[in-house]
């Protein structure tokens, strides 16, 4: 069941929100080469706590972090770990989730390493474009597939190819509700988008092929090509106009 919103909870959730943007922006001086991503998510964490808050992910579905860091060819779900470290010209994905007062807020964004490739860079600003796009379509009256065919076409136009086992999400009271968010389909369907509803919108692009496979430590999910892949994540709240961006922070790649 989609849930609507009060008033009430929509204030718990700007406030998680407001945390998981304030984080990203913290972090976005962390992301050098030579930093681990052990280090990364310890410091995550600490910022987190330090606010009143709980990191969402850590123990979610029993996960042993309290970020997501995904690199290069790892898509999502990417464990931190104290022995690996960033190297110059890899892209680095980080997922982040805030608990609130029983409320949750999600982002995602990918950071340059050091100087990238100009083919790195294409692919982080496509996707980029893809989340927006999706954005622009979140707004009462249409459906949740205008969302999911516009990421999908801008990313296909441009030669990339879209994640199809991996969606965004329902948010509120849980990190995971109704409903799923595809990044691809059908324009005009799935359910009506009405005022009120929290969704995560979050697409993951593939420079190569779409196929992907999670690795033996049961989490991090890879493309089959190992070739990268970029993932961008705002929390919106739909409106009868322009949807909220609740996660909404001043980075841009």
């Amino acid at each position: 069941m989609i849930t609507i919103k009060t008033e009430k909870e929509l204030e718990l959730m700007r406030i998680s929100s407001g945390m998981v943007a304030e984080t990203f922006q913290y972090v976005s001086d962390l992301v050098k080469p030579g930093v681990t991503t052990g280090e990364l998510d310890h410091k995550i964490e600490k910022f987190i706590t330090a606010k009143g808050a709980y990191p969402a992910f850590k123990g979610l579905y029993g996960f042993p972090a309290s970020a997501c860091i995904s690199i290069d060819e790892e898509v999502v779900h990417g464990i931190p770990n104290a022995k690996r470290v960033l190297n110059e010209g890899e892209i680095i994905s980080i997922d982040i989730g805030v608990r609130y007062q029983g409320y949750y807020g999600d982002a995602a964004y990918t950071f340059a390493v050091g100087k990238i490739s100009e083919a790195k860079q294409r692919l982080m600003q496509v996707t980029w474009e893809c989340l927006f796009r999706g954005i622009e379509q979140a707004k009462s009256g249409n459906r949740l597939q205008d969302i999911s065919a516009t990421i999908q076409t801008h990313a296909e136009a441009h030669g990339y190819s879209v994640v199809r086992e991996l969606v965004g999400h329902g948010i509120g009271k849980k990190l995971h509700e109704d409903p799923q968010v595809p990044n691809y389909g059908k324009a005009g369907r799935g359910p009506l988008l009405k005022s009120g509803f929290t969704l995560a919108i979050e697409p993951m692009i593939n420079m190569g092929t779409q196929n992907v496979h999670t690795l033996s430590d049961k989490w991090t999910i890879v493309t089959d090509d190992k070739m990268p892949s970029a993932h961008y994540e705002h929390t919106v709240l739909i409106q009868d106009g322009e949807a909220e961006i609740l996660t909404k922070h001043h980075l841009s790649p």
